[in-house]
């Protein structure tokens, strides 16, 4: 909705959603970095019209492929950038990534990212001579931010890049409030406050029928706690504490390192950079009097920097145990393994029986959904697997689960 913050028109798909009919129903677009995600969806079904590439630091292969597929708006935030576009990609419609107050976020991209205010009117004022419209304006605070506040901020920063590009004659008609936005349930800001300071802001700076079309990022809104990880333990070693407190036997107590089948390099990214601490739920609930170990998991790689997570306090585990993580839908998987470039996680799907009713009514045809009805064993009230449903899943989600 072009004013407000709810389900936006552009979102980012490479975390976890895909599938035609999900794209159509809910139309959706897509923010991209690079060719391959361009490419990926693309095939998936959206047009070239609801793609925008969000990177404003590009190759020039990446520019001349969405010149070649027909994608027309394209992020810049330096002459370098739009002088690249002006040359690969002459008809490009450009959008003005801005500079945030970034400090409080996880990710400062505003270190790497953005153009300042300062230089705001040279760069819009460079692109008017280039013969270049910029149609809109753009910006990204960065995922983890805990304050509202820098979103009105940003908001309002944005009001004054389009009367910059108002009086210079360029028509601006795009705002992205870029992604980050939280998707989980013990969020120190819940989505629904920053939904409410965002809309208030856009009230004030964009109002509704003011001609600006709002995009938002939402992909790890949308599928953070979607998915769960489980990965297993292919070797372990117990290591003696020397200097850690003695147990009440007087022998030195151990520590325990497990070795898993992936790391930092793949699934478990977002502790290098999202500053995450993955927890494990164990497959087995422990007994009240089994003891606790002092206790570290680590990936394959063959390196110092590949640990998943320190001091935990684990029970005694074998090889072959399989851990368990929740929350883990977005930024799990890279686009080589979404491409083929590496070996795909095995997907497993499921969902509650009163998700499953919602979904059958709106995306499966009448007469397939009566055959179904007549065939398919019910379902049980917790979590079900759809490999046992007699209908494919609805979701080929691009994410490991």
């Amino acid at each position: 909705m072009a004013g407000y913050l709810s389900e936006s028109d552009f979102v980012m798909v490479e975390e976890g959603f895909s599938t035609r009919d999900l794209l159509e129903e809910l139309t959706l677009g897509a923010s991209q970095a690079t060719s391959a995600e361009m490419e990926l969806v693309q095939h998936i079904g959206v047009p070239a019209s609801k793609i925008i590439c969000a990177n404003p630091c590009k190759q020039v292969a990446q520019i001349k492929y969405a010149a070649k597929h027909g994608v027309r708006l394209l992020s810049f935030d330096n002459e370098v950038e739009l002088a690249k576009v002006v040359k690969s990609h002459p008809s490009a419609k450009m959008v003005l990534c801005i500079a945030t107050q970034d400090s409080h976020s996880l990710n400062h991209l505003s270190l790497r990212f953005g153009a300042s205010l300062k230089s705001c009117r040279h760069l819009l004022e460079n692109a008017k001579k280039s013969h270049v419209e910029v149609v809109g304006v753009s910006f990204h605070i960065g995922s983890g931010c805990p304050d509202p506040q820098a979103y009105a901020q940003s908001i309002a920063d944005a009001r004054l890049v389009f009367q910059m590009g108002e009086e210079l004659g360029h028509t601006m008609n795009i705002l992205d409030l870029g992604g980050g936005f939280p998707g989980l349930e013990g969020a120190k800001v819940r989505f629904e406050e920053m939904a409410s300071v965002i809309n208030s802001a856009l009230d004030l700076y964009f109002p509704e029928g003011c001609g600006v079309d709002i995009l938002a990022e939402l992909g790890r809104y949308y599928v953070t706690s979607a998915f769960t990880v489980a990965v297993s333990i292919v070797a372990k070693r117990e290591v003696l504490d020397q200097a850690s407190r003695e147990e009440q036997t007087g022998a030195a107590p151990k520590s325990i390192v497990y070795y898993l089948d992936e790391g930092v390099y793949g699934v478990f990214n977002s502790v290098l950079f999202d500053n995450t601490c993955p927890t494990p739920a164990l497959q087995k609930k422990p007994s009240a009097d089994q003891p606790l170990y002092s206790s570290s998991l680590w990936g394959p790689a063959v390196e110092g920097c590949d640990c998943v997570a320190e001091g935990l306090w684990l029970p005694q585990l074998q090889v072959g145990d399989w851990l368990v993580f929740d929350n883990m839908g977005a930024y799990t998987v890279d686009t080589k393994s979404l491409l083929g470039g590496t070996q795909a996680r095995r997907v497993t799907y499921a969902m509650s029986r009163l998700a499953w009713e919602a979904l059958r009514g709106q995306l499966l045809p009448a007469e397939e959904d009566q055959d179904a009805e007549g065939v398919c064993k019910p379902l049980s009230c917790g979590w079900e697997i759809t490999d046992t449903l007699c209908v494919g899943p609805v979701f080929t989600p691009a994410s490991i689960m």
